[in-house]
């Protein structure tokens, strides 16, 4: 079943608990916090579905058709259909939507491709993990992951005895299933979503075996609330002033579960300190989805880039060669990032058989590459943007009075530029470059992925040091010293 953008909003429609502050948000679509996000990922179930698209988007399957973001790759020829799809669905929102709905069904896509590895974990599991790929993959199912704690908390000797850890844990289990009590982060785009993959892509120390709990949650569910951050755009004027927080704040979201019941079905690692965090490495889990993450920022990249030549071009400075030379970096790190994923497609690799999975080395070198180029990057371009954004009118209400608006044309254009379409891009360079909602995403492309250390890590762990090291080895056994 494909869901079409009316079916998407409608599902979302269904009872959640959404608090912005101390308001309880009755229905997302509508809300003027929400809706214009909630629009952005409705066209994005309704274009994958257009007939431009479902040749490469759409898969068929024992009967079934569903989106090729769940397509289990076999041959290099799948994983470029998989990264097309990725691709196209970046491109409609610009890359500035970072969990749409393509991104879990990568992790879960790359985790159902070793159902023995959950039976390991308990006998079950792994039809659990089946069935749950299947399940997403039959209702279209939009899923977040709150895959993090609470920051900051730990637990002192001897705290046990009188504070209860907010983690998220189980408290009870009965034949039916869990019942699991306190708070997960961070749940990007889970305000959209249907459903959310509770986890721990950190690790879980010894003693606290009840965090390790790895389960999946619909957000109507009695006893879930989600608690949001600050709305971008609740706060976007209009869409003159604000046109990328007016439309593409997917949001995040820290996720409360009081005592909720989740049946064993649902349940997919329990009581293991080792495998909560490895099933996501053991599997092609991680780097599928890090994999559409690279996407992604690539599409944004591809904006940024494009949003630079536009202020280059307002600012008449195209023929200074120093601006040439910036503008030339700035393509060379874009062409840069897409080598290193067209290295993930053409060297895919085959972790688990029998399927051809992206190549996990080219996947976090390219992430490694991304969270520490974005800032470097989105700092060039507000160079090239100057101070102009601070010479403009405070809003597009300029334009509603007879006397400011031809004022305003009169002294601010430009030959061959009109002050409002002066004004009209460098609105849209600020709320890239330097309003909140930009804020954010520096935040979030320095961080989704973990601290700059654990980038390192990934790195470090997929590297074929042994290789590396015997060349060496080879080398300096050829000679000695002088007898």
């Amino acid at each position: 079943m494909l869901l079409t953008g009316k079916e998407y909003l409608a599902s979302i429609r269904d009872g959640r608990k959404v608090y912005i502050g101390s308001e309880l948000v009755e229905d997302v679509t509508t809300h003027p916090a929400f809706r214009n996000a909630a629009k952005s990922f409705a066209d994005i179930y309704e274009r994958k579905r257009a007939p431009e698209n479902r040749d490469v988007m759409l898969c068929e399957e024992d009967g079934d058709t569903f989106s090729a973001y769940y397509l289990l790759p076999r041959t290099r020829e799948d994983l470029q259909r998989r990264f097309e799809t990725h691709r196209r669905i970046a491109s409609w929102t610009h890359g500035l939507i970072g969990r749409s709905p393509d991104n879990f069904p990568s992790y879960v896509s790359g985790l159902a491709m070793d159902p023995a590895m959950f039976d390991r974990i308990r006998p079950g599991f792994g039809d659990n993990i089946t069935k749950y790929y299947r399940h997403m993959r039959k209702n279209d199912i939009f899923a977040s992951h709150t895959v993090t704690n609470p920051q900051g908390w730990r637990m002192a000797p001897g705290d046990a005895a009188t504070r209860t850890s907010p983690t998220l844990r189980v408290v009870a289990e009965d034949d039916r299933g869990v019942t699991i009590n306190g708070l997960k982060m961070l749940g990007t785009a889970t305000v959209f979503c249907h459903e959310t993959w509770c986890g721990n892509l950190q690790p879980v120390a010894p003693g606290n075996e009840k965090e390790t709990i790895t389960c999946a949650v619909p957000l109507n569910s009695p006893g879930v609330s989600i608690w949001s951050r600050k709305p971008y755009e609740r706060y976007a004027r209009s869409e003159f002033d604000s046109p990328l927080a007016a439309r593409y704040d997917e949001n995040d979201a820290a996720v409360l579960f009081e005592n909720v019941h989740v049946p064993w079905e649902r349940v997919f690692c329990h009581d293991n300190i080792e495998m909560t965090r490895a099933i996501y490495m053991l599997t092609p889990g991680h780097a599928m989805a890090n994999h559409q993450a690279n996407v992604r920022f690539l599409e944004k990249l591809k904006f940024i880039v494009g949003v630079a030549g536009k202020l280059v071009e307002m600012n008449s400075v195209g023929q200074i060669p120093a601006v040439q030379f910036t503008l030339g970096r700035l393509a060379a790190m874009q062409a840069t990032l897409e080598g290193l994923i067209m290295g993930q497609i053409n060297c895919g690799e085959a972790q688990t058989q029998p399927f051809h999975t992206v190549n996990r080395r080219y996947v976090y070198a390219a992430l490694h590459w991304c969270t520490n180029h974005h800032a470097e990057i989105c700092d060039t371009v507000r160079e090239l943007m100057g101070a102009g954004v601070f010479q403009m009118p405070a809003d597009a209400s300029v334009f509603d009075d007879k006397v400011t608006r031809e004022k305003f044309e009169a002294y601010w254009s430009v030959p061959g530029q009109t002050a409002k379409s002066r004004m009209k891009l460098l609105n849209l360079a600020w709320d890239l470059l330097g309003s909140d909602f930009a804020g954010r995403h520096m935040q979030y492309e320095k961080f989704y992925a973990g601290p700059g250390f654990v980038m390192n890590m990934y790195s470090n762990s997929t590297a074929p040091w042994k290789s590396w090291t015997a060349e060496v080895d080879t080398l300096l056994a050829s000679y000695d010293a002088p007898k």
